[in-house]
């Protein structure tokens, strides 16, 4: 049974364990999304892990509304050219977003979701979405959470209900906190250099000045806006001031319960040059995907099929 949850309620979730108390605050009707994930150490003050929301909502710009996390369902980040084409046929899809000249994020974080509540631990939020604002797609979505100990743990799957396949891609958009001491590396062997209005211009293994995941890059500095490539599934989000350390990994570990799983290779990075929070984003494919030669990372679906994305969330403390 759906839990009840009006007016952006928050459903919190916690877990005593052997690293300290966590608390996971979702909120389903406000786009399926994270309100807070906290830790709380024994001799230290509570930290959030993800930023925790603000309380407000800005309908008509959802870019603006602060929450922790949310999915990025049936495609993240951009799309030019007004929509895509399959088969010789032009699918039409609109600016989403106050400020954004190009549909952004999808169209799940947009809209209500459902909350089911299978323990104490856990919860699962669905979605079914119909050509929400004359889009073409037309799925099922499913988000999972499921508190750990050490960690959590997360997916978002997507099935298509439209009779014609359509390519279809998965998300997710953490917001974390940083200051000038916060570190993040990830095995990478590429990037997506960008043109002004953030759509990719060329793919280039040769990092710019303090862009290498691979060496440990600062979490604060010049803005980057850019999809890496060849990503092995790992990142790391090191707090030396916290003495924590933070690991994010993709996995296919819920391939057997879906059609597709998306494999680790894209990992997007918002580092915004002022702030106090910037993003660690995995995705199944580039910006602009649809629009590259290949359409890489992207998935066409046959009515029925799904795709999965799955990651863990593991934090374990370090030497101040």
């Amino acid at each position: 049974m759906a839990l009840a949850t009006p007016n952006h309620t928050t459903v919190w979730l916690e877990l005593q364990g052997s690293n300290g108390k966590q608390k996971l605050g979702l909120i389903p009707t406000l786009g399926g999304s994270v309100a807070a994930w906290q830790l709380e150490r024994n001799g230290c003050a509570p930290f959030d892990l993800f930023r925790p929301w603000d309380g407000l909502d800005y309908p008509d710009e959802p870019l603006r509304v602060a929450q922790a996390s949310y999915p990025l369902v049936p495609w993240s980040n951009r799309i030019s050219q007004s929509g895509f084409s399959v088969n010789g046929q032009h699918h039409s899809i609109q600016p989403n977003a106050a400020g954004q000249v190009y549909p952004i994020h999808g169209d799940g974080f947009l809209q209500a979701w459902q909350a089911y509540q299978p323990d104490a631990t856990s919860l699962e939020m669905r979605l079914t979405s119909q050509q929400f604002n004359r889009n073409p797609h037309h799925y099922s979505a499913t988000q999972t959470f499921k508190l750990v100990d050490g960690g959590m743990d997360q997916s978002l799957s997507v099935t298509h209900l439209g009779d014609a396949p359509l390519p279809y891609g998965l998300g997710l958009h953490p917001w974390l906190p940083r200051n000038e001491q916060t570190r993040l590396q990830a095995k990478v062997s590429g990037v997506w250099l960008s043109h002004p209005d953030c759509l990719p211009k060329e793919h280039t293994t040769d990092f710019p000045p303090t862009w290498d995941l691979n060496a440990s890059i600062s979490a604060a500095g010049t803005l980057i806006d850019n999809c890496f490539t060849g990503w092995d599934g790992t990142a790391h989000v090191t707090w030396p001031d916290q003495g924590l350390q933070l690991t994010l990994t993709q996995s296919t570990g819920l391939a057997e319960v879906s059609t597709h799983s998306v494999k680790p290779n894209d990992l997007l990075v918002f580092r915004k040059v002022v702030g106090e929070h910037f993003c660690l984003e995995p995705v199944s494919h580039p910006i602009d995907a649809f629009h590259l030669p290949g359409q890489p990372g992207l998935q066409v679906l046959e009515k029925g099929e799904s795709l999965t994305l799955a990651v863990s969330w593991r934090f374990k403390t370090t030497q101040k």
